[in-house]
């Protein structure tokens, strides 16, 4: 309930591209807080997502009473941010929410112009997003400026990782704000028993094919194991800018009877394309993707990036560096060589996962941070 009316409290998420774990975590912590009663809406990109982000909101729409409203959202700032704009504050004078939610660098920014104006409270997550630039380049100098800018028109900043707060205060600046780090969380229905595909590959990579996400690296991984004994398969699950590089690469490296590229699929089918789940990244944030793999009992092969340590915890040390070819082919080597080990190191991650990560605790820790502010 509102502290202030004793109505249900009114929160809008806002968000850019209906895809992947920020879209994921949008999704679960709005029929999360629904449940509690809050009256929630979403604004989000009417051009990205495709069919599989409309059947998500339509599904979404019956916990949304303030409703779902789309309209076209550019990836990068430009002039279109102010058509965008318009729209939502069309969407926010009707409803008058007491709690706008930006979510990454785009929906961050958008409910911290527009939140004070329209008297709500300005919430926003990175979920990685501009912290991920450096400010040795131009495009990071500006973004990073941008946020700093915007960081006083915020009345409270949730970290999904620790990693992710220190890395905002080493290149932003402490904000004068609140400020708490709520780790992701997944649902009951995440922990559940895969039906292998009856094409099922050694490694199953997962994720949007771009440079960010090391698909390169896991290729030329493989091919480094090609003519060993230990010779693999991997099925590469996703779309994305790079999808075409990343094809024409493997065709190159002479992977073509070794890679599959199956395009886009739900991680919950996508998981039964392989035996152990590789997400060889050069950056992350707190990614679902590891929690998923972990729920469903999959062996999981990735880098020492973003929060994913903290994940991992006791079994962090297992973590790869990044953007290392030889290393992520030794990890590929070893894991073919002792599944039983393999197994049980997944058993261990599983439990951590259940027991810490799951969204009524993300949720619970939100709500009552937006009370607390």
């Amino acid at each position: 309930m509102s502290p202030q009316t004793g109505t249900p409290l009114s929160v809008i998420h806002v968000l850019r591209t209906p895809v992947g774990g920020l879209f994921r975590h949008v999704c679960d912590l709005a029929k999360a807080q629904s449940e509690l009663g809050i009256h929630v809406g979403v604004f989000c990109d009417s051009t990205s997502g495709g069919e599989n982000a409309d059947h998500i909101l339509k599904d979404l729409q019956h916990f949304c009473k303030l409703g779902i409203h789309r309209a076209p959202i550019g990836r990068l700032p430009g002039i279109g941010d102010l058509a965008a704009l318009k729209h939502l504050r069309k969407y926010l004078n009707k409803l008058r929410p007491e709690i706008l939610h930006g979510h990454g660098a785009k929906g961050g920014a958008y409910a911290r112009l527009l939140g004070h104006s329209i008297g709500a409270k300005s919430f926003y997550t990175p979920h990685g997003g501009s912290l991920h630039y450096s400010a040795t380049s131009l495009t990071g100098f500006i973004f990073l400026k941008l946020e700093h800018l915007l960081s006083r028109r915020t009345d409270g900043i949730i970290f999904e990782s620790e990693f992710s707060q220190k890395t905002y205060l080493s290149k932003i600046g402490d904000p004068s704000c609140a400020r708490r780090v709520i780790h992701n969380g997944i649902g009951d229905e995440d922990f559940r028993q895969l039906t292998p595909h009856k094409n099922t590959s050694d490694f199953v990579f997962i994720g949007e094919l771009r440079q960010l996400k090391g698909v390169d690296i896991l290729l030329h991984a493989l091919a480094k194991l090609k003519e060993t004994p230990q010779h693999c398969t991997c099925t590469i699950v996703g779309d994305g800018p790079d999808g075409d590089a990343f094809r024409q690469l493997a065709l190159e490296l002479g992977l073509g009877d070794t890679v599959y590229f199956a395009g886009f699929k739900p991680a919950s089918e996508g998981f039964s394309y392989g035996r152990q789940l590789v997400i060889p990244s050069r950056a992350e944030s707190f990614p679902y993707i590891i929690l998923e793999g972990a729920a469903a009992n999959l062996p999981v092969i990735t880098t020492n990036v973003g929060g994913i340590a903290e994940i991992f915890g006791d079994q962090a040390d297992l973590l790869l560096p990044s953007d290392n070819i030889t290393a992520l082919a030794d990890a590929l080597k070893f894991a073919m060589n002792n599944p039983d080990e393999m197994n049980l190191r997944s058993q261990t991650l599983h439990r951590r996962v259940k027991d810490l990560f799951n969204v009524q605790i993300m949720t619970k820790a939100t709500v009552d941070f937006y009370s607390s502010v």
